[in-house]
C-alpha cells in the first residue's frame, strides 16, 4: 500500500510511504528554488512518483495536516500567503498594511479547526491533486501537532515514553504533550495557541531585526554573548507561568510583543537574546521534568519548530530525569508531510515503526547525468578511482570543498550528501565561507561532522550519546577549542553530527581525514549560498561552484575544478 503525505504551508513538501518503508521525502523549495516554499508541493509529488516508478493512480490514500481557519483561508486565497511570505522574508518595505497583516496573522491563527474549515480545505486540496492526475483516493486529515508527535514516535526506535510537540501555532494549539507505547499515543495536555513559546521566540527574533521562522538559530547564537542573568532577575521569564503541564502567558501574543519591545529598549541585544533563550530553556526543561515526575517515564521524543533549538535540547539530553532523548530531525513544519503519512499508516495498517538510518530520501542522479552536466558547463574534471583519497588530500591542504553525493538529504541539515566541507581549525576559513558564500552573521558558527571516537574524546557531555542528525548541542572540552575554532560558539558549544565508522563514503572521508590530520572532524555546512535552498541537482551544484570563489567540487566519483 502506498500512502502520500502532503504539507502545503510554510516549507511545503511531500513524503511517500510503501507499507512499512519511507520511500521518498523532500520539500518543494529544493525544486522551485524558493527558500521555505509555501505553495502546493506539486513538483515534490512528481519527483516522489518518478523515484518510486509509479503513477498517481497507484495511490489510494493521501494524508494532509492542518485545517484551522488561517490555513483554510490561505488555501482558498493563495495570494494571501504569497504576500505574507514576502512580508516575512522582508521582500516588501515596511508599511502600515504590512504591520496590520502581521497582527492579523497572530489573531487568525488562534482560531482552531472545524468541520466546515476541513471541508473547504479539502475542496482546494482535491482540486490541486486533480491537476496532477489523482483520482479515486481517500483524503485523510491529521491534526498539526499529532503529525509532529507521530513523526517523532515512529522514527525514534523507542517502545514507550513521553512525546512533546512544540511549535508556533497549528490547528489552534502551540503544542501537545503525552505518552506513547508502540503506536498508541495518549495526550496528557494541550498547550493553547494563546500561550505559545514558539510565537514568543518569533517575537524575539523579529525584535532583533531578524526574520521569524528562519533566524531563530541566530538568536540562540547571539545569546551566548550575553552576560548570565539569574532566573529570578529575568523579566522575560516572569511573563510565563508553568503549573504542572499547564503553561500560560500573562499576555496575549500582540501584547507580549509590546512588552518584549519595552524590555529590549532597556538591554543590549545580546543580553535580551540571552534572557529570551534562557526563558525557553527553563520552561521546556521544567515542563518535561514535570511530565517525567507525573508519569514515571524516562524517554522523550520531541518535534515541532521549537525543537530546533539545540541549546534546549542539550539541557534535555543532560537531564537526570531522562534516559533517552530523540528529536525528530525534520522537526519543523517541513516534516509534517512525513508525520501525516505515518499517522495514517498507523490507522490503516498499524505500522508503528520505521528504520531511520539516514535522511537521504530525495532524488539521486546517475553518472551519465552528471557527466552530461559537466560537459555542458565546459569545466575541467576527471573521474577518480579513489575520490575519497583525493578529497581528503584537498581538505588537508586547506581547500574548501563542495561535496555532492547520493540522494539529497531531507530536512534542514547538511548530513554529508549535499555539503560544503573544510577543516574545522581555521577561523580564516570560517570567515572566508561567511564573506564569500554564506553571508552569515559573524557570531553564528558552522557545525562539525565527527567520528564517534572523536566525539567521545572532544566533547564534555558525549556520554555515549550519538547525534547523527545534528539535533542536539554538546560542549567542547577546553583543550580542543583551538582544533574546533570554526565550529563552536562563544560558550564552547557546538551542534555536531556524530558518525560511526562504516562503509558510507562520508564516514570513509572522515576516517581518511583522521589519518592525515590526527582528528576525524570536518566543518560541514549545507551546499547552498545565502538565501537559497540546499542544492538538489548537478547543474545547481555547478552554478554554485562557478559563482562562488571556491575552486573544487566532488560530485560522486568526479573531481571538478575551476582554477
Amino acid at each position: 500500500m502506498y500512502i502520500l503525505g502532503l504539507w502545503d504551508g510554510h516549507d511545503s513538501g511531500a513524503a511517500l510511504f510503501e507499507d512499512d518503508r519511507i520511500v521518498f521525502a523532500a520539500n518543494e523549495e529544493r525544486f522551485t528554488r524558493n527558500k521555505l516554499e509555501i505553495d502546493f508541493p506539486a513538483q515534490t509529488i512528481k519527483e516522489a512518483l518518478t523515484y518510486a516508478g509509479i503513477s498517481s493512480q497507484d495511490i489510494k490514500h493521501i494524508a494532509i495536516s492542518t485545517s484551522d481557519f488561517a490555513k483554510t483561508l490561505t488555501r482558498t486565497f493563495p495570494a494571501l500567503k504569497r504576500r505574507y511570505y514576502k512580508i516575512r522574508r522582508r521582500k516588501f518595505a515596511p508599511s502600515l498594511a504590512n504591520l496590520l497583516s502581521k497582527k492579523a496573522k497572530y489573531i487568525l491563527t488562534e482560531i482552531g479547526p472545524s468541520r466546515l474549515m476541513q471541508s473547504l480545505s479539502g475542496s482546494v486540496v482535491r482540486k490541486e491533486l486533480s491537476k496532477l492526475g489523482f483520482s479515486d483516493f481517500k483524503l485523510h486529515w491529521v491534526d498539526h501537532h499529532w503529525a509532529h508527535a507521530v513523526s517523532a514516535v515512529t522514527t525514534s526506535g523507542l517502545d514507550k515514553g513521553l512525546f512533546l510537540s512544540l511549535d508556533g501555532i497549528g490547528d489552534g494549539l502551540s503544542g501537545i504533550i503525552g505518552t506513547f507505547q508502540g503506536g498508541t499515543l495518549n495526550i496528557l495536555n494541550k498547550l493553547s495557541g494563546k500561550h505559545s513559546l514558539g510565537i514568543f521566540f518569533e517575537h524575539v527574533t523579529n525584535l532583533l531585526n531578524m526574520r521569524e521562522l528562519e533566524d531563530e538559530g541566530k538568536v540562540m547564537a547571539l545569546a551566548s554573548f550575553g552576560f548570565p542573568v539569574p532566573d529570578e532577575d529575568n523579566p522575560i521569564l516572569e511573563m510565563f507561568t508553568l503549573d504542572g503541564l499547564k503553561l500560560t502567558s500573562k499576555y496575549s501574543s500582540l501584547k507580549l510583543y509590546k512588552k518584549l519591545h519595552n524590555i529590549l529598549w532597556q538591554y543590549p541585544s545580546e543580553q535580551f537574546a540571552y534572557m529570551a533563550q534562557r526563558t525557553l530553556e527553563v520552561l521546556i526543561s521544567r515542563l518535561v521534568e514535570n511530565a517525567c515526575a507525573q508519569t514515571g517515564l524516562v524517554n522523550l521524543v520531541y518535534a515541532g519548530g521549537v525543537a530546533s533549538n539545540i541549546k534546549v535540547n542539550m539541557l534535555l539530553k543532560n537531564s537526570e530525569k531522562l534516559k533517552n532523548l530523540f528529536v525528530f530531525p525534520h522537526m519543523g513544519d517541513g516534516g509534517l508531510a512525513l508525520g501525516a503519512a505515518a499517522a495514517v499508516n498507523i490507522r490503516l495498517n498499524n505500522v508503528v515503526r520505521y528504520r531511520l538510518d539516514n535522511l537521504f530520501l530525495g532524488p539521486q542522479f546517475t553518472h551519465m547525468e552528471i557527466e552530461e552536466t559537466l560537459k555542458k558547463y565546459g569545466v575541467r574534471y576527471q573521474r577518480s578511482d579513489n575520490i575519497v583519497e583525493e578529497a581528503a588530500g584537498l581538505l588537508k591542504d586547506g581547500h574548501i570543498l563542495l561535496w555532492f553525493q547520493g540522494r539529497m538529504e531531507c530536512g534542514p541539515r547538511a548530513l554529508g550528501n549535499r555539503s560544503i566541507l573544510a577543516l574545522p581549525n581555521s577561523a580564516a576559513i570560517k570567515n572566508k565561507l561567511n564573506i564569500y558564500l554564506k553571508e552569515r552573521i559573524w557570531y553564528q558558527p558552522f557545525c562539525p561532522s565527527m567520528l564517534e571516537e572523536e566525539a567521545a574524546e572532544m566533547l564534555e557531555d558525549h556520554n555515549g550519546i550519538n547525534n547523527r542528525f545534528m539535533t542536539v548541542g554538546y560542549t567542547v572540552k577546553e583543550k580542543y577549542v583551538d582544533q574546533l575554532i570554526a565550529v563552536i560558539n562563544a560558550d564552547n558549544s557546538c551542534r555536531p553530527q556524530i558518525l560511526s565508522r562504516d562503509s558510507s563514503r562520508y564516514s570513509q572521508l572522515l576516517q581518511r581525514i583522521k589519518e592525515k590530520t590526527g582528528y576525524g572532524v570536518l566543518l560541514n555546512t549545507s551546499l547552498n549560498k545565502h538565501g537559497e535552498p540546499v542544492v538538489n541537482s548537478p547543474s545547481e551544484a555547478m552554478e554554485l561552484l562557478i559563482h562562488s570563489r571556491f575552486t573544487h567540487l566532488v560530485m560522486e566519483d568526479y573531481l571538478v575544478w575551476t582554477d
